[in-house]
């Protein structure tokens, strides 16, 4: 156990200690040598034995402490006690003598010194030395020949000398524990008067035993003049039932409650005379003593003011509600424009396609291509204002699908040769690969048209001349995989994080290449969304771009039960994820 640095930590003391009971048994050893030298000269061999042992153990646990050996000089010492009182007990052969006596010291210096193997290990060895007595005693050994005088000497020598190394450890180890509990004291006092949340100690009684420092600026007063009551009359009145309710279930129950609550802080300065107000976390921890048979803890409390997130919070809702309410203005506005120019768009296609034709009377060359061009930019505009009257349904999620059973194979024909002539002006070739045995699809059959023509329509103006665009339809798992591929201009990764965000174009600005309004993607996005389908997307610049839509085959509430699983030979290529349209899922209500 490392303890560098700090002399007042409990290890330190227990390391000085020990070398301390070594100095002090080599100088008591050092002074009883002469005396038994002299008592070995006149025939007395035991005070001899004993002290030299004495000397040799302190020189050796000496040593074994320079050396960092902390345990073993430790054990020497309690060994050399018990040895040499098994020594004493077995020169006088009568049970109970001072021998008996300086061997149990053993087990005492173990005790406060040593760990827990020593400890075991000392009282064994004493069980021993006491079971030699015994046996001494009764067989009646003959006695060291020693006089009666020189033996009591030396008992009680040796019993001082093992007396004054236990007191003196048991009064280093007692203060060093003193000053550890006054160091942990200051401690946790400093942390409570130096954290930022306000820290109140309360009685098992509910009385306040301490307020930290920092709860002087929480509530805009001294903390002397924080009570029980003044506390209580601090908090809102409305959530002061959440409030005593949380302090008694600490308090009584003994468990751990955190809560908020509307509390009023001063104006230490008296600025102002209106109370302010403010938002507090409160953790309530009750202080469980095991020990104790009261049903009631002490408590204490952690106050943390919250009111800056509250505050963030409320602006966020805010925000939100402002920014629905504006989606909804844009998508009324949207929805009365749309109506409000179809029907004049429709009287001028109508009067052009007349004009056109020649009911009115015979056009000349000029005013005939000034009618197409009129009839041709009218078409225009109502595909314009049908997209944006779809896109509104969507966003107010008024759009309401038709789930039918239809064979999606049957649509496809149909919707090639609706762009067929867009595709015949910008010489692309359209193929279609469809899969065998497809099931029928639950779904929106006039959606799904919609989502078809607005993928063919995007691949066919972004292809290269004479480039080619192909439609496929599997069976993927659960769902219809429906996917339209070209070899046009292909897009970024920044750009096809996007696809699917309303009114997104690659190319901003008046200087674009490709007319458009950057709905159409918009609008399959939403119509997959509302089919609970996925739409996924694959491109590099310059080698095209492949849109895949996946339709559960069961319609949206797909059924596992009757679809079936089918598990595929082949992964799937990783598709980009594509950013979630206006951050949110559009659904019909």
């Amino acid at each position: 156990m490392a303890a560098a640095g700090n002399g007042h930590r409990p290890e330190v003391l227990r390391r000085e200690t020990l070398a301390n009971n070594s100095r002090l048994l080599i100088l008591l050893s050092a002074l009883g040598m002469p005396f038994a030298i002299y008592l070995l000269v006149t025939g007395s061999v035991v005070p001899f034995v004993v002290t030299a042992l004495a000397l040799s153990v302190g020189m050796v646990t000496m040593s074994l402490h320079q050396r960092k050996l902390f345990d073993l000089a430790a054990a020497g010492q309690v060994y050399a006690m018990l040895v040499i009182g098994c020594l004493l007990t077995l020169v006088d052969t009568r049970l109970g003598d001072a021998g008996l006596a300086i061997a149990v010291m053993g087990p005492i210096l173990a005790a406060l010194v040593g760990r827990t193997p020593l400890r075991r290990q000392s009282w064994v060895m004493l069980v021993g030395v006491i079971a030699l007595a015994g046996l001494a005693s009764m067989l009646s050994l003959p006695a060291v020949s020693i006089a009666e005088s020189v033996l009591m000497a030396t008992n009680v020598a040796v019993f001082c000398a093992a007396t004054a190394i236990v007191l003196q450890t048991a009064n280093r180890i007692n203060a060093a524990y003193e000053v550890y509990d006054k160091s942990q004291m200051a401690a946790y006092r400093h942390l409570i008067e130096h954290v930022q949340d306000g820290v109140i100690r309360f009685s098992s009684e509910g009385d306040i035993l301490l307020a930290s420092r920092s709860s002087e600026q929480l509530f805009g007063c001294r903390r002397y003049e924080l009570s029980t009551s003044t506390l209580s009359d601090r908090i809102h009145v409305l959530d002061r039932p959440a409030y005593l309710k949380a302090f008694a279930e600490a308090n009584q129950g003994g468990r751990t409650r955190t809560f908020e609550v509307r509390m009023r802080q001063d104006d230490a300065r008296g600025a102002r005379n209106v109370p302010r107000f403010i938002w507090v976390e409160i953790s309530l921890s009750p202080v469980v003593d095991p020990d104790r048979v009261e049903h009631h803890h002490e408590v204490v409390a952690l106050f943390h003011d919250v009111t800056s997130r509250k505050d963030n919070e409320i602006a966020m809702v805010e925000a939100r509600r402002i920014a629905e309410e504006a989606s909804a203005a844009k998508s009324r506005f949207l929805a009365t424009i749309g109506h409000e120019l179809r029907t004049p768009l429709n009287a001028v296609v109508g009067f052009s396609e007349m004009m056109t034709s020649g009911i009115g009377g015979e056009l000349s060359e000029t005013h005939r291509e000034y009618a197409g061009l009129i009839h041709q930019s009218g078409k225009h505009l109502i595909e314009v204002v049908r997209m944006l009257l779809d896109m509104s349904k969507i966003e107010a999620g008024k759009f309401e699908l038709q789930a039918e059973p239809f064979l999606v194979q049957d649509m496809i024909a149909p919707c090639l040769s609706m762009v067929e002539a867009m595709a015949d002006k910008h010489n692309i070739t359209l193929s279609a690969d469809i899969a065998g045995q497809l099931p029928m699809l639950v779904a929106d059959e006039r959606a799904c048209r919609q989502i078809l023509i607005n993928l063919l329509s995007n691949a066919i103006k972004f292809s290269h001349p004479n480039g080619k665009v192909t439609v496929s339809l599997k069976r993927q798992g659960q769902s219809l995989n429906l996917s339209v591929s070209d070899n046009g201009v292909g897009m970024a990764p920044e750009s096809l994080e996007r696809i699917g965000e309303a009114f997104f174009q690659v190319q901003d600005g008046l200087s674009r290449r490709y007319e458009g309004t950057g709905l159409g993607l918009s609008i399959v996005k939403g119509l997959v969304d509302l089919h609970k389908g996925t739409l996924r997307a694959m491109s590099e610049i310059g080698a095209g771009t492949t849109v895949t839509v996946l339709l559960p085959i069961n319609g949206p509430a797909i059924k596992t039960e009757e679809t079936g699983s089918v598990t595929p030979f082949r992964k799937e290529p990783t598709a980009a994820q594509i950013h979630p349209w206006q951050d949110e899922k559009r659904k019909a209500q």
